[in-house]
């Protein structure tokens, strides 16, 4: 059950499994399908959520939870999602205790690594030290009734774009924190159907994989490209294809913009 990709300097990609075998299998330029990771510090990567590559060629993948079947860990009274770190040290966890771990990425200094955490409705950052590992934990982003990070993504001026299943909201939150509501399409009826079933401690996968809205499935991802890098796509967890719009601000080159080869 493919989720987050990557791409690699060869031009194979990385893609992170949600499915029940999990880990990050790798897409040869032939379209041949290998294991890349199975496991780190002896835990199975399963319900590997998303994958990313940054500007030293290290490797983070996050994992959702340990629970089975995992869509019992939607309520966020469990918090068994972790964080790994694939570079040439080797392997290893360098994050843990996250309600449903789900994207993650880089400020553009390398100096935080920014993750959601779906199931508690936040998003929360780690100071990133220069061996890889993660400290000083800190809530970056609190959200309200009906909004559930998924994706993220930067723009060029170091807000963060966030998408929430459920509600079909987009939030842009500037670097002070503030956030602003860029696009939502949603029912009120709808939200207030799954916050109820998450105050009774009762979320299932019912509440994330259906919604009332007028055009949009439950967006989960957003990424910047096209002309200017103004064009902004948006990933769903049930539809068949992609939505796009134009944004007045550039999106934060991704890393793979910086390779030097033709594949």
């Amino acid at each position: 059950m493919p989720n987050g990709i990557a791409l690699l300097p060869n031009g194979s990609l990385l893609v992170a499994n949600m499915g029940a075998q999990g880990c990050v299998w790798q897409i040869d330029l032939n379209g041949e399908l290998s294991p890349f990771l199975s496991e780190a510090e002896g835990k199975p990567l399963e319900s590997a959520n998303f994958v990313a590559i940054d500007h030293q060629g290290r490797v983070w993948i996050t994992i959702s939870t340990q629970t089975n079947p995992r869509f019992d860990a939607y309520n966020g009274s469990i918090a068994d999602g972790f964080i790994v770190l694939h570079d040439r040290s080797g392997t290893r966890i360098v994050a843990d205790g996250i309600a449903f771990t789900n994207e993650c990425r880089l400020s553009a200094d390398g100096a935080w690594l920014y993750v959601s955490e779906t199931s508690a409705q936040r998003v929360s950052r780690f100071k990133v030290a220069g061996d890889g590992s993660l400290h000083q934990r800190e809530v970056f982003a609190q959200f309200g009734v009906g909004t559930f990070p998924d994706g993220i993504d930067f723009d060029a001026e170091d807000n963060l774009w966030v998408t929430s299943i459920v509600s079909n909201r987009i939030i842009r939150v500037a670097p002070d924190r503030t956030q602003q509501v860029i696009l939502e399409d949603s029912a009120p009826e709808h939200i207030a159907w799954v916050d109820a079933a998450q105050k009774a401690g009762k979320l299932g996968r019912e509440h994330f994989y259906t919604t009332q809205s007028r055009k949009l499935r439950p967006i989960t991802s957003v990424a910047f490209g096209g002309p200017e890098h103004k064009t902004v796509y948006l990933g769903s967890l049930t539809s068949d294809s992609l939505m796009t719009f134009r944004s007045p601000v550039a999106g934060r080159k991704p890393v793979h913009w910086e390779y030097r080869r033709a594949f």
